[in-house]
C-alpha cells in the first residue's frame, strides 16, 4: 500500500466543499445524530427515511455502486470525502443492511437487483440481515430455519436472535437470511439465502431489552410464505450466498473514513480535564494510557483503510480484512478498559447526566461493547478465519466472492 501524502486534487476540494454546503444548508439542528442513537425519535427516523433517498438521489448514499441500480458511480476518494463531511454534520447513516446487499449484486440475476437491490441503494427500502438462531448462535452451518417447497413458493419457519435493527423504531421492509432447503445434504450445501418482505402473514419481530438498550431483535417465523423468486442464488447455494454477505461484514471491504469518537474523547478528555491545579494528560500514567488507546486506534485505522484501498482497487482481499476486523474487535475492549482508567467513574455517567464528560458518550460506548466477542460471528471464529489464510492452521480459507473480486463494483 502507498501511503505517501497527497494534497486533495482542485476537483476533490470542490467536491467536499459542494458536499459540505449542501449539508449545512439541508441538515436541521434538532435532526443530527444524538449522542445515543437508542433515543432517537420517531420524527427523527422518518426524516432521515425521507432524507436518504434524497442523498441517493445525488449517488452520495451508496456513492460507489453503479449508476444503473442508483448509486453514484462515484471512486472511493469520494467515498472517503462523503464519509468525513457526513461524519462531521452529523448525519444518520444507519437502518439499512449494505452487507445484503453485496450478495444481491453477486448472486442475484438481473430483476432481482432490479426489483430487491436498487430500492435499497436508493434508500426507498431497508432490509435486516437474519442469521443468529438461539441454538447455533455465531455457527451460521448450525441453523435450524427451514424452508419447505408449497408449489412455486417457500414456507419458512424458524426464529432468530439478536438481529441488529441499527436502532431504528421501525422494522424493515425485508429481511435477508438463510434457511435449510435441504436438510438430507451435507453442512454448507443444505441451505438457500431468501428475501422476506415485511410484513408477511406468520413473521412476528420483537425487540430485545438488553444492556446496550433495544436495538436487537427476536424475529419468529411461521410458515411464511415467500414467492419462489426471492430466492437469491441456487437453493442449495445458500452458504457461499451468504458468505459473500459474511466477507464484507467480517472487514473484507475496508472502511474509507475510520470513525473513532471513543478515542477523540479520551485524548480531548485527558489534554483539557484539571485535577489538583495541573490537567490529567501531565500525569506520565495517564499519558501512557492514553497514548496506548491512541496508537492502537491508529493501527486500527490504518488496517482498515488499507483493505478499503485494495477494495476499490479490485485487488484480492485475502486475510487483511480478518487482520483489521481481529484488531478492531481486540483494541476497542482494551481502549475501553482505558477510558475507565483515565476518566474513573465519570466514564459511567449517561446522556441525561450533567457531570457526564462529552454528554455521556463514554457510556453510550461501555455499553454498546458488553458483547464485542459474541457479535458478527465471534472473535473466536475471526481468529480462526485468520489463522486459515494466513496458513497457521490445519485447513486453507480463500475469502467469498465480492462485488469488488467479481468486478462488479458497489
Amino acid at each position: 500500500m502507498d501511503f505517501t501524502l497527497r494534497p486533495y486534487t482542485e476537483e476533490q476540494t470542490s467536491f467536499r466543499q459542494e458536499v459540505r454546503a449542501w449539508l449545512e444548508q439541508t441538515i436541521p439542528e434538532e435532526m443530527k445524530r444524538p449522542i445515543d442513537m437508542r433515543g432517537i425519535t420517531q420524527e427523527q427516523y422518518l426524516w432521515w427515511r425521507e432524507m436518504r433517498k434524497k442523498l441517493a438521489a445525488k449517488g452520495w448514499l451508496y456513492p460507489t455502486y453503479s449508476k444503473q441500480y442508483g448509486g453514484g458511480g462515484l471512486t472511493g476518494e469520494h467515498e472517503t470525502i462523503l464519509d468525513e463531511e457526513f461524519d462531521r454534520a452529523g448525519t444518520v447513516r444507519g437502518w439499512n443492511n449494505g452487507w445484503a446487499m453485496s450478495a444481491i449484486l453477486v448472486w442475484g440475476t438481473e430483476e432481482q437487483r432490479q426489483r430487491f437491490l436498487k430500492p435499497l441503494v436508493t434508500g426507498e427500502k431497508i432490509t435486516w440481515y437474519k442469521l443468529t438462531e438461539p441454538q447455533s448462535g455465531a455457527d451460521l452451518a448450525g441453523i435450524q430455519t427451514r424452508a419447505e417447497r408449497d408449489g412455486d413458493d417457500w414456507l419458512i419457519t424458524g426464529q432468530n436472535v439478536f438481529i441488529s435493527g441499527e436502532n431504528a423504531p421501525g422494522f424493515p421492509d425485508l429481511l435477508f437470511g438463510p434457511a435449510i432447503t435441504d436438510p438430507n445434504a451435507p453442512r454448507h450445501r443444505n441451505m438457500g439465502v431468501f428475501m422476506i418482505p415485511v410484513p408477511s402473514k406468520g413473521l412476528e419481530i420483537r425487540q430485545m431489552n438488553l444492556l446496550g438498550g433495544n436495538e436487537q431483535h427476536f424475529i419468529f417465523l411461521d410458515h411464511v410464505r415467500v414467492p419462489g423468486d426471492h430466492l437469491i442464488g441456487g437453493d442449495h447455494q445458500g452458504w457461499q450466498v451468504a458468505m459473500s454477505a459474511a466477507e464484507q461484514e467480517h472487514g473484507g471491504r475496508g472502511q474509507a473514513f475510520p470513525r473513532d469518537p471513543v478515542l477523540d474523547n479520551l485524548v480531548s478528555y485527558a489534554r483539557n480535564t484539571k485535577r489538583n491545579g495541573s490537567t490529567l494528560g501531565k500525569d506520565p500514567m495517564v499519558q501512557q494510557t492514553t497514548m496506548q488507546a491512541y496508537l492502537e486506534a491508529h493501527v486500527g485505522g490504518l488496517l482498515a483503510r488499507r483493505t478499503f484501498w485494495m477494495y476499490n482497487n479490485r485487488m484480492e482481499v485475502n486475510h487483511e480484512g480478518a487482520m483489521a476486523n481481529v484488531h478492531g474487535r481486540e483494541h476497542t475492549l482494551r481502549n475501553a478498559i482505558r477510558v475507565r482508567d483515565v476518566m474513573g467513574m465519570y466514564a459511567s455517567l449517561g446522556t441525561r447526566d450533567p457531570l457526564a464528560p462529552h454528554s455521556g458518550a463514554q457510556d453510550v460506548s461501555q455499553r454498546g461493547l458488553a458483547g464485542q466477542h459474541h457479535a458478527g460471528g465471534s472473535t473466536n471464529i475471526m481468529k480462526v478465519i485468520l489463522a486459515r489464510r494466513i496458513g497457521i492452521s490445519r485447513t486453507k480459507e480463500r475469502p467469498a466472492v465480492t462485488p469488488s473480486s467479481a468486478g462488479l463494483g458497489g
